[in-house]
């Protein structure tokens, strides 16, 4: 399965307006508990965090651990005060890195 960063975010916002930011990934994760069919443990991929990135700046971050769903969706608040980039990272416990972002504009 390929990795897919959904991202709900408002195009144009008011400045000083709280907007409502919305991720998904569809990532192909494995707790590390299952075995392949020669009974070879599949080995553990699990994202391990996220961090939401407002011009470089850091936002929201979130850690994750074995029992997050496989496909995490995150919803959180940030107060827009100028027009930029919301970058959306995610890292896995293996060092793989899957971001994707979005351009606000404020009036």
């Amino acid at each position: 399965m390929a990795n897919n960063i959904r991202i709900a975010a408002p195009k144009t916002v008011r400045k000083g307006e709280v907007i409502e930011l919305k991720t998904l990934i569809q990532h192909a994760m494995e707790s590390g508990y299952r075995v392949d069919k020669r009974g070879e443990p599949i080995p553990r991929k699990i994202l391990q965090k996220f961090e939401c990135f407002y011009d470089d700046t850091l936002i929201f971050e979130a850690e994750f651990h074995r029992g997050v769903a496989a496909n995490p969706f995150l919803t959180f608040y940030t107060r827009a005060e100028n027009s930029g980039i919301l970058k959306f990272r995610y890292t896995e416990e293996t060092g793989e890195i899957f971001e994707d972002s979005v351009e606000i504009t404020v009036k």
